[in-house]
């Protein structure tokens, strides 16, 4: 009897913590603000989850493309339906891998309050097994590089069937002439920034492509903890409120900037996102080892006045394209 009241009292306790996390992952997954904020909060209480410091940075990368759409370049480059597209692919990503990860994050948070893993519970947010044979290992082992590495591998691969392999995206986005020259010409670029106006960052090419997306996040986990800038990178973090502007950063170069571009929330209401009920688990015991491999990291690194050239290429091609649509 004594047993059997101890197993009910583990099962509520246990549906009480899937009703916490359901709840305050609906919460943070408000919009791009709310989910940086989410992270970096996270992180400030948990500095062993690496990933989640780079998740803050990358979702301030997410919200910076997203009102580009809606500031004065753009505007004169895109259609209002183009930049609708555009803005909704930044913001499924953005919203689909959070809606993967922050329950993990928030799991991790539980076994560590309670003292024992809990991963098993990630079966009731459809985390894949992959996670949550990582997540157990790391409980064991702590290491906290390959943690980083396997949450950049799941979260490239969760978004893989919905948003890039999308029907719609596919024909509308990534098919087109704009995305096409902006992959040709660098345009698309993660930056991170410094108070003292630098910008370090890769750019991203063929982003519809899963290895290379991969490879990606794997260069910027290594230009953010071991390329020697972690503290400028923190400072800033720490310093600027993201607000989805680029003028979070733009503000500190040494040039007298202008405001080009809104504040996401002056720019966009809540989007309403479906959870697919029918998700699909993207592992089934295939090798990962290709992924998890060291790669070279390139020399260059430093992009300040690199990204400040190529933004004058594209306000040139803004231009050209508003005159080209304009007859």
């Amino acid at each position: 009897m004594i047993k059997n009241k101890a197993n009910e009292q583990k099962l509520l306790c246990k549906q009480e913590i899937i009703t916490s996390i359901d709840h305050t992952t609906r919460i943070k997954n408000y919009d791009n603000i709310s989910r940086t904020k989410a992270y970096e909060d996270f992180y400030r209480h948990h500095p062993e989850i690496k990933w989640a410091f780079l998740a803050s940075l990358v979702s301030r990368n997410a919200g910076w493309s997203m009102t580009d759409l809606q500031g004065k370049w753009f505007r004169k480059a895109l259609s209002m339906e183009e930049r609708s597209l555009l803005f909704m692919t930044y913001e499924c990503a953005n919203w689909t891998i959070f809606q993967d990860a922050f329950p993990q994050l928030l799991l991790y948070q539980w076994s560590k309050r309670v003292k024992e893993p809990l991963f098993d519970l990630l079966e009731h947010f459809d985390v894949s097994q992959f996670m949550v044979h990582e997540w157990k290992e790391f409980w064991l082992n702590r290491n906290t590089e390959r943690l980083m590495v396997a949450l950049i591998i799941n979260e490239q691969n969760v978004i893989q069937s919905p948003v890039i392999n999308n029907a719609l995206y596919k024909r509308l986005v990534f098919k087109t002439i704009p995305y096409r020259i902006q992959n040709f010409l660098h345009f698309s670029t993660v930056v991170f920034p410094t108070l003292n106006g630098k910008l370090f960052g890769f750019s991203v090419t063929n982003f519809d492509q899963l290895t290379n997306r991969i490879e990606l996040g794997k260069r910027l986990a290594w230009l953010l903890f071991d390329a020697g800038l972690y503290h400028s990178f923190l400072a800033f973090s720490k310093s600027v409120p993201h607000t989805g502007s680029r003028f979070d950063y733009e503000q500190f170069f040494p040039e007298k900037r202008k405001r080009e571009t809104p504040l996401l929330r002056t720019a966009y209401p809540e989007v309403s996102h479906t959870i697919d009920v029918s998700k699909q688990d993207w592992f089934h015991g295939q090798s990962t080892k290709k992924w998890f491999k060291v790669r070279k990291i390139p020399k260059n690194y430093e992009l300040t006045e690199w990204f400040k050239h190529k933004q004058g290429q594209l306000h040139l091609l803004s231009l050209l394209q508003e005159y080209w649509r304009n007859g």
